[in-house]
């Protein structure tokens, strides 16, 4: 299959905040604006893409959106998240408080942003336990 994944939007109560506070754990610089959306690019081309709800920030849904990254962008994220003393967790459901995951033959570990979207990082992509 040819087709790629070139952006996805996420719905936030402030598209910037949301965008800001991805940046910051990825260490990149600020969000694009692009129309109504503030950008975050990340490493394969692709962009996330954060608008403006229309309706009020109860009702938005909750979306996850996990991040491949390397051992050493791994470790930076999480100081970044203890610098900031953000809650974090190793399971996805906010399961193992304040712990990371050492599953799938990597680390992994779950965030979540300013409307609660669930943002994961890990170090290997999932693969299927034989």
């Amino acid at each position: 299959m040819t087709a790629q994944l070139d952006h996805t939007i996420v719905h936030s109560s402030d598209r910037f905040e949301s965008a800001r506070f991805l940046t910051g754990l990825l260490g990149e610089p600020e969000p694009g604006a692009f129309g109504p959306f503030a950008t975050v690019r990340v490493g394969n081309g692709v962009t996330i893409d954060y608008a403006d709800s229309i309706v009020d920030r109860d009702r938005i849904v909750m979306q996850h959106l996990a991040f491949l990254v390397s051992e050493e962008e791994f470790d930076d994220i999480c100081a970044r998240i203890a610098e900031r003393g953000l809650p974090y967790w190793g399971g996805p459901g906010h399961q193992e408080p304040q712990q990371i995951n050492h599953r799938h033959h990597g680390r992994g570990v779950y965030v979540d942003d300013p409307d609660g979207h669930a943002i994961e990082f890990l170090t290997h992509p999932y693969v299927e336990e034989e």
